[in-house]
């Protein structure tokens, strides 16, 4: 119905370095690492402490067996391990909405794209949050995704510039996201966009080194 696939935004994401946060690059493409996963959603939870949102959403993801299957960490050129799931999906019903992912041209970013049709450019009444935790130093926090170009190319939408440190950042993107399509001009879309509000059911969890 409306339509970048999955990768082909991510790909898109990718090309477009000079109007949007390009991927963050911090090791060799070939590299690759393994991680306990079980033990890092875990510190994750205890970072996401006196945040009923953030633990909710993990509860969710732990619950959801997908944490066990996510394999090797992920380099900052590829998206989260675990995609996020959304009432919405990509457009025909609930299921795979989207991804989380590591960005940035000015600092280290978290970002998320996909989802039906595009990022809107208003996100009022919506909330999306990355909550992450670097193993190697303790520091966490979260993080509204909230920085986004109403252009084509702009496929992402992206917390501010942190500082994480140096290390493996564990991290899950969670809450909700405004999304539109193109449709006729009429009394109920004088804009000619249809919106949609996407909620994560499942959260966005992956793991890459900064």
């Amino acid at each position: 119905m409306h339509k970048l696939g999955l990768i082909r935004r991510f790909t898109a994401a990718l090309a477009a370095t000079t109007a949007v946060a390009v991927v963050f690059a911090g090791q060799a493409a070939a590299d690759q690492t393994e991680i306990d996963w079980t033990v890092a959603v875990q510190k994750l939870r205890v970072a996401a402490g006196g945040n009923p949102a953030a633990e909710q959403a993990l509860d969710r993801l732990l619950a959801s067996g997908q944490v066990a299957t996510a394999g090797q960490v992920a380099l900052p050129a590829q998206p989260f391990q675990v995609p996020a799931q959304t009432d919405i999906g990509r457009g025909g019903g609930p299921g795979v909405g989207g991804s989380g992912i590591a960005l940035g041209v000015d600092g280290f970013r978290f970002g998320f794209f996909g989802g039906p049709g595009t990022i809107a450019p208003n996100q009022g009444g919506a909330k999306l949050e990355a909550l992450w935790i670097n193993l190697s130093n303790g520091r966490s926090g979260t993080e509204l995704l909230s920085e986004h170009n109403d252009v084509p190319v702009d496929t992402t939408i992206r917390s501010r510039a942190l500082d994480t440190g140096g290390g493996m950042v564990v991290a899950a993107v969670y809450g909700n996201l405004w999304h539109r399509w193109a449709v006729p001009v009429s009394d109920a879309n004088p804009d000619g966009f249809q919106y949609q509000l996407s909620t994560i059911s499942v959260p966005s969890f992956g793991a890459v080194y900064n």
